[in-house]
């Protein structure tokens, strides 16, 4: 099994800036993609951004695009999610998650999910 453990969430003001950290542990070897996907009250949870483990490619939500960079630490087993021009509806409970495919942005292809770190940003 992997276990994750996101950091990092918080309050911050409209276009502020905000690090995320998400730490592997467990059977990390098994890991194909890390990704960041977040969840409001009463809606589903949605992608944000994946980064393949091995081998470098990574994706982004439209509605991230251009904000919000992924990168990771395969030494550390850990995965950042570095948020800038931060907006009011970037508020959410943000998530990371693995799973055995390369670049999926579907949640049901994610087998490990963290307990989830709150973003709160004020406008």
């Amino acid at each position: 099994q992997v276990q994750l453990v996101e950091s990092g969430g918080g309050l911050v003001q409209a276009g502020g800036s905000l690090r995320l950290s998400c730490a592997a542990s467990g059977r990390t070897f098994s890991i194909a993609t890390m990704a960041w996907f977040r969840q409001v009250p009463g809606q589903e949870r949605e992608f944000v951004a994946a980064s393949s483990w091995r081998y470098g490619p990574t994706y982004y939500a439209d509605s991230v695009k251009g904000r919000f960079t992924i990168s990771r630490d395969n030494a550390k087993n850990t995965v950042f999610l570095q948020m800038t021009s931060l907006k009011f509806e970037d508020t959410a409970v943000y998530y990371c998650a693995t799973t055995l495919r390369d670049g999926s942005r579907s949640r049901r292809d994610y087998t490990y999910w963290g307990q989830g770190t709150q973003v709160t940003v004020s406008s």
